[in-house]
């Protein structure tokens, strides 16, 4: 029998199924210095070669992809089957899926505005340990221009 009311724990099936298809992004902490903006962001499991770091004169833009990582394709000592197990082992080349996986997998992008502006010719990017460090020089001098008003 269907019921007109949804169930409380319906509206908990909903938030789990939201939050698993929500695109995260990494955490950052920026730190200021007299001299420099330092961004440090968590990217765990990242390929250097697939970040990248952008920059305009007040603000940086960093992207980065996050690939699946293939399965580990157990030894056929570990598939053997056993006795009363009816199971072949899984052929060479084949993924098994995960039991269970929470890792995000996919390409995301983040952008930092600051107040004021930077050296783009100058920043430094390094990435060890699953975090990535960007050091933002301050510029040094702001320009501006004067416009003469013409009649």
């Amino acid at each position: 029998m269907r019921t007109l009311h949804p169930s409380p724990f319906d509206l908990f099936d909903r938030l789990e199924q939201q939050l698993q298809t929500a695109e995260r992004v990494p955490a950052a902490e920026i730190h200021e210095t007299e001299d420099t903006y330092t961004i440090a962001l968590e990217l765990p499991g990242v390929d250097r070669a697939s970040i990248d770091v952008k920059a305009t004169d007040r603000s940086l833009i960093i992207s980065a992809e996050r690939r699946c990582l293939p399965s580990a394709t157990p030894s056929a000592a570990t598939t053997a089957p056993e006795a009363g197990n009816n199971e072949a082992p899984a052929p060479e080349g084949r993924r098994r899926a995960p039991l269970l996986s929470e890792f995000r997998y996919g390409t995301w992008s983040r952008s930092f505005r600051f107040p004021g502006g930077i050296q783009r010719d100058a920043l430094e990017a390094h990435y060890r340990d699953g975090l990535l460090t960007v050091t933002a020089p301050k510029a040094q001098s702001l320009t501006t221009v004067s416009v003469k008003v013409a009649d």
